[in-house]
This record gives structure tokens, sequence and C-alpha cells, in this order.
């Protein structure tokens, strides 16, 4: 029903109209209290078997929604009903800011990918903050993902965020930090090893000073040479953080589609960062190369091109402890979280496994 939907009603709009839309109806769904309960009781994961604990965070299931759809933590709520384990939202800047112009979200359903240069636009850390201390009336574990205000310079990137970190942590259940969008300008630099451990290590002292220690995160490019994704793995030890969220958007055009000959749509080479399908494979190999490196040292969480409960598995098999996706959910509708964590609960019982733990890391090398 859903795709008949799409393909015959939303597709016709723009993209980004249609985001807000659906926030506008999330959020009043957050406030719904008996129907929000309700749809949490029938979607969200509930076998036992699928409950995960990653750096002293319990998850009801190993499926998240990534970062970017929820930029200002309004449809914590809803997402967590609908059947996500967990939701990151952000990305949240420490000051407010409108983005890029539009348009900056481009779909390209051929490839099973969507173009993005939205630009962390967000209402601030302050606005999120007050967001976040609300009390919940269902379970929802969250993390928070911030990242530099656009008009703040590199000199000044290290306290801008810390002031969002100071804001932030104390309400999230983990904190990354994002340093690998393509959308704002200088960012992508501060993974640069000798930027990047001044940065990390002033954000771990705020996140280690909270009541409850919240646990540090880096959110890493698809993009990188292996080189800099071992170094980055080394930095992350040598440190103490939490994990590696392996990845975010590419501003590559040669993958997925593009490699099989042609341009899937006339939006391919929009200029922004491209997720979805065309990402799957590089995003894989990223997960694969950490893994190989770290080992269950560090917790690693797996998002680019994540479609469905197969491509789940995998990444559980390849050494993932958490899996995030959102573009496929463009595609697939709003049960779509709630579909993968019942198929890798069949998947779990018709193997005998009672414990996700046996298959994490099945086939890393």
């Amino acid at each position: 029903m859903y795709r008949f939907v799409f393909t015959q009603v939303l597709s016709r709009f723009d993209p980004e109209d249609v985001h807000h839309l659906t926030v506008r109806a999330l959020r009043l769904l957050s406030v719904t209290p008996a129907v929000k309960r309700l749809v949490h009781r029938r979607l969200a994961p509930r076998d036992p078997a699928l409950r995960v604990r990653a750096f002293g965070v319990h998850f009801p299931g190993p499926f998240g929604l990534a970062a970017g759809f929820d930029k200002d933590a309004g449809c914590v709520e809803a997402m967590s009903a609908l059947g996500f384990g967990h939701v990151e939202v952000g990305t949240i800047t420490a000051h407010a800011q409108p983005g890029n112009a539009r348009p900056r979200l481009f779909r390209v359903p051929r490839a099973r990918g969507i173009v993005n240069r939205m630009g962390f636009n967000n209402a601030g850390a302050g606005a999120a903050a007050r967001v976040l201390s609300r009390p919940r009336g269902v379970p929802a574990v969250v993390g928070v993902n911030i990242g530099k205000t656009k008009v703040v310079p590199e000199s000044e990137a290290v306290q801008d965020y810390v002031t969002s970190a100071r804001a932030l942590a104390p309400l999230a259940d983990y904190l990354v930090v994002n340093v690998s969008s393509p959308n704002t300008p200088g960012l992508r630099d501060l993974q640069a090893v000798g930027l990047l451990r001044p940065l990390l290590a002033a954000v771990k002292e705020v996140a280690d000073a909270t009541p409850r220690r919240t646990p540090l995160l880096v959110k890493i490019a698809p993009d990188l040479a292996d080189d800099d994704v071992d170094a980055i793995a080394d930095l992350a030890l040598d440190l103490g953080l939490d994990g590696i969220i392996a990845t975010n958007t590419t501003i590559r055009r040669d993958l997925g589609a593009a490699g099989r000959g042609g341009r899937p749509d006339e939006h391919w080479d929009e200029t922004g960062g491209l997720s979805g399908r065309p990402l799957k494979d590089r995003s894989l190999e990223v997960l694969r190369r950490l893994r190989a490196r770290v080992g269950d040292r560090l917790t690693l969480v797996s998002v680019g091109g994540v479609e469905d409960a197969d491509d789940v598995w995998e990444r559980l098999l390849a050494g993932a402890t958490l899996v995030q996706g959102y573009s496929a959910m463009i595609y697939e509708g709003p049960l779509w979280a709630h579909r993968i964590h019942r198929e890798l609960s069949r998947r779990l019982r018709r193997r005998g496994v009672t414990d996700l733990r046996e298959v994490i890391g099945l086939t890393a090398g």
C-alpha cells in the first residue's frame, strides 16, 4: 500500500516538503499518549533475543534510525513506537542555523538513493535540550549527533562542539561527534587525526563528566582512504572512545548504479551527500576494515545502504553491534523498522539463537 502511495502521490511533491509534513504528523503522534502507547505495543521490538547491550546501554533491538531524519529531537517517541531500537537525533549544532538554500534534498529512486545538501539545518542545542528534557510516554534509546556550526571558523570548532556537548550529553544515551558530513565547508577536514584528537578529547571530557558518563562515538565518512580509517580507529582506541559509526554520506558518484553504467536519473549529479543503496558496498567494506582493526574493543555501528533484514544480518555478522538506516524508509514506509526486527526475530528462532551476541562478528576475519 505504501509503495503505491509513494509512487502515485508522494513522489510528485518536493521531498523536503514531504519530510516536513511527515515530521509534523509524527510529532502529533508523540503528543497523543494513548495512540503512542498502542503503536509502541504493536510495533516496537519485543523478542528478548533481539536485545543487545552496547557501551553500557540496553537496546530493545539492533536496528535504529540514523541521524538526519529527526533533526530537532521532536520525533523520538514516535519513531521508537514505530519499531526502531534507537533513534539518533541531529545533527545538532551549538547555534541555530537555517542550513543551505533550497532545493537541497533529492530522490534518486532508480538507485534507491537520496542526495542531500541540507547543511545541518536545526534549531540549536538549547532548543533540542529543552525537547529532550521532557518526560517520555514510551521507552526510547536516544543518541545525540552533534556537528559544527557553519559560521564558526575551524580555529573555534573545539569550543563549538563542547558547547553542544555540555547542553546535550546529560540528556543522551550516547553522544556522536559528526565530522563527516560533506555539506558544511571544512567539516571533513576535522577527520585528520591531528585536528580530530583535541576535538574528541575535549568532547570526551564533557561526556565523561555527566552523572552517568555518556558514551562517546565518532561518525566517519565513507570517502576516507583506508589508511585514514585505520588512523581514526587507532585514535578512538587511544582516547578510550566507546565506538565508531561508519559511514556518513558520500560525495562520490562512481558507486552503485553509476558503476554499472549510466546515471540513475536527473538528480544523480546534484551537489551533496549521496546515501542509500549506492553506498552499501563501501559502507560494508569500511565496517569490515574497522572490525579487523579494533576487534570487539569498540562498538561498531554500521550505516549506509541498509535496506532490509538481510542487510542488517550481514552487518551483524561482519561485526556491527548496532545497525542504522534512514534513506530506505523513504521508499519502504513507516513500518520499515518493524518489519526488519520481525524478520530478524524469525531468523534467530529458525537458527535456535537466543542471544544476538552469538551472531555479532561471526564472519569477521
